[in-house]
């Protein structure tokens, strides 16, 4: 079976489901996206190691990474196996220098651990095909609906904490969604 090789092309505040994110994954070579949708936590792993942000202890993805670095195990690359029910599963495929061990992985997870071991990520074109968005021009993958309240902020950024709101800031310039960007960067000039 032909493996299609994935980059991560950006991540973003769902609007659809509260206090998740969508992580859109990018064919190589190619014009299709798989946009997956993740939880708070996974999205903060990803974009915290993306940006070379180093908190002050280990998160979970970066004692995995440790621990399996530790013990002379590699992470040689991420597999997303299957999409079911509207639920992505992947593979981690790992190699400790006797054999080679395919582990079980939520995609969110194992796209965290990929960006930390430098691997690449696969998918298949049937997963492509049933999941996969033709993506034509260079606009947003993703838009931010407006939001109508009175300080202009999109209602679930208002639970996070300063720290959180820095990386949303983040990702919002890097998504080159400056209207969202200086709402969030409002926000975090009110609180301090």
């Amino acid at each position: 079976m032909k493996k299609i090789e994935l980059k991560i092309i950006g991540l973003s505040y769902s609007q659809a489901q509260s206090n998740s994110y969508a992580l859109v994954l990018g064919e190589m070579n190619g014009k299709r996206r798989l946009p997956i949708v993740i939880g708070h936590y996974e999205a903060q792993a990803i974009a915290l190691e993306i940006e070379k942000m180093k908190p002050s202890r280990p998160l979970t993805h970066d004692l995995f990474y440790n621990f399996a670095t530790a013990f002379g195990i590699h992470l040689n690359e991420v597999q997303i196996t299957k999409f079911h029910e509207g639920i992505f599963h992947a593979a981690l495929i790992c190699d400790n220098g006797i054999a080679i061990h395919e582990i079980d992985s939520r995609t969110s997870d194992a796209v965290a651990l990929s960006i930390r071991f430098h691997c690449p990520i696969f998918t298949t074109e049937e997963i492509m095909s049933q999941a996969g968005i033709l993506f034509e021009d260079e606009e947003p993958i993703i838009e931010s609906e407006e939001d109508d309240s009175d300080d202009g902020l999109i209602p679930d950024f208002r639970n996070l904490g300063i720290a959180e709101l820095e990386i949303e800031l983040r990702l919002a310039v890097e998504e080159e969604d400056y209207e969202k960007a200086s709402l969030i960067r409002d926000e975090i000039q009110k609180r301090k």
